[in-house]
This record gives C-alpha cells, structure tokens and sequence, in this order.
C-alpha cells in the first residue's frame, strides 16, 4: 500500500496543545503495545494502527501454516538472542475474553 508525501499534513493545523495530546495518545499507543507479554506478543495489533489519522483496513497477508510456524519459531529465537534474562512461563494460551 502506497501513502501521499502529505499523509501527516492534519498536524500543521494542530494547536500546541492538541500535538501534546496527540504526542501523549501515540506513547500510551506504543507503550501498551511494547509492554505486551507472554502469547499477546504474537496477536494482530490492530489499536495500534488506529492511532493513525489515516482510518483504512491494512491489507495484510497471512502466510500458510508451515511459513507461518517457522517465523514463529525464528521470532522466539530471537527473544533468546536479545532477552535471554526474560523470565519463562509455561501457562497455555487462552484465548482472549470478547
């Protein structure tokens, strides 16, 4: 998907203080998304992407199962390598309420 050159031009029209209420609602945003954990680290972040003014349905691609495990695998790898001192659970996932 392509965005204009333009896409953030609704912040020049900002008040000072409505770009620090925007700033604010962006870092809580990235905050409780950075501080997911356990099985919600591999969920679709929707409420993420719907702090951005630009209100469209991201077209995403789904891999099939056998890719799809393998980058699983490969991202949980990667916790090692950078986490290693994370702490381990053995709780099953459940899905979410709602």
């Amino acid at each position: 998907m392509r965005y204009t050159v333009d896409m953030d031009d609704d912040l020049d029209a900002l008040t000072k203080d409505e770009l620090i209420a925007e700033v604010k609602k962006l870092r809580a945003g990235i905050r409780e998304h950075r501080d997911s954990t356990k099985h919600e680290l591999c969920w679709h972040h929707p409420r993420l992407w719907e702090l951005l003014p630009e209100k469209i349905d991201p077209e995403i691609a789904v891999p099939a199962w056998p890719q799809f495990l393998r980058g699983c695998l490969r991202y949980r790898e990667s916790l090692d390598r950078q986490r290693p001192d994370a702490p381990r659970v053995a709780e099953e996932f459940d899905d979410p309420p709602g």
